[in-house]
């Protein structure tokens, strides 16, 4: 028995992938992934609004990190700080 042919056409091209950006979030913002090593405890680091580091503080003492964006990089996305 032959399936009957559709009657609709989806074209999904357009689409990105699940995986085509992954340093952005809900809301579009870049982020890092930071273990700190001072509460022992995980959290975001988002891009700052110059676009030129990612800065945070830990989340339970408030310790500061940056991390500046430039030539030489790298493109881990997790670190430890703290």
């Amino acid at each position: 028995m032959e399936s009957p042919s559709p009657d609709y056409i989806l074209d999904i091209a357009g689409l990105p992938s699940p995986t085509a950006d992954k340093e952005r979030t809900l809301h579009g913002r870049p982020w890092l992934a930071v273990k700190w090593r001072c509460c022992s405890t995980y959290s975001r680091v988002y891009r700052n609004r110059r676009g030129d580091a990612y800065e945070g503080r830990c989340p339970k003492c408030g310790a500061p990190v940056k991390a500046t964006i430039g030539e030489g990089g790298t493109n881990s996305r997790f670190f430890e700080a703290g």
